[in-house]
């Protein structure tokens, strides 16, 4: 028996708004002069995609490749790739899975705890040139709003997906 799907409900002028900026958002942070850019104040030569994937890592380390193909939502054999590549440029390594002596996570290097820290920081800085017309409580109101959007959007996919997303209390 397929799960139907619910009554469609016309979206309000503000959620049309907030998607409408949130597309022009995602399009200015992959365009690929703004990635060469970052690439080369940070001093680092990676593609959007290794980036990408140290940058999870950096946050998650050490992880099977698995996990982190399912928490970029790409292919697992995308991420085995861009793991190899990253690997003979010194900015990852495998490492023995403790709960799976059979499985291999991935871990970030000293190099690659460098790069992902330069370009975080490039990132930042160009950030906080950008909004520094920007008062302290409004830039404080737009951080707690994105991660609650975040949180939202990610209990709505779990939902949607059928995962259990009770949070602890």
């Amino acid at each position: 028996m397929s799960k139907s799907l619910p009554a469609v409900v016309p979206a309000s002028a503000d959620v049309i708004e907030i998607e409408r900026a949130l597309s022009r958002v995602a399009y200015l942070s992959s365009r690929v002069r703004q990635h060469e850019r970052l690439m080369a104040q940070a001093g680092v030569s990676l593609d959007r995609a290794a980036v990408a994937l140290l940058r999870q890592i950096a946050d998650t380390e050490p992880l099977r490749p698995s996990e982190l193909a399912n928490r970029l939502a790409v292919e697992a054999s995308h991420v085995t790739r861009q793991v190899q590549q990253l690997a003979k440029s010194g900015y990852v390594t495998r490492v023995p899975d403790p709960e799976d002596g059979r499985a291999q996570r991935i871990q970030l290097t000293p190099a690659g705890r460098e790069a992902v820290d330069r370009i975080r920081e490039t990132s930042r800085r160009g950030m906080q040139a950008a909004l520094a017309d920007w008062s302290p409580q409004d830039l404080q109101q737009l951080a707690t709003l994105f991660h609650r959007m975040v949180d939202d959007f990610l209990g709505y996919a779990d939902a949607d997906a059928g995962v259990n997303t009770e949070r602890p209390v």
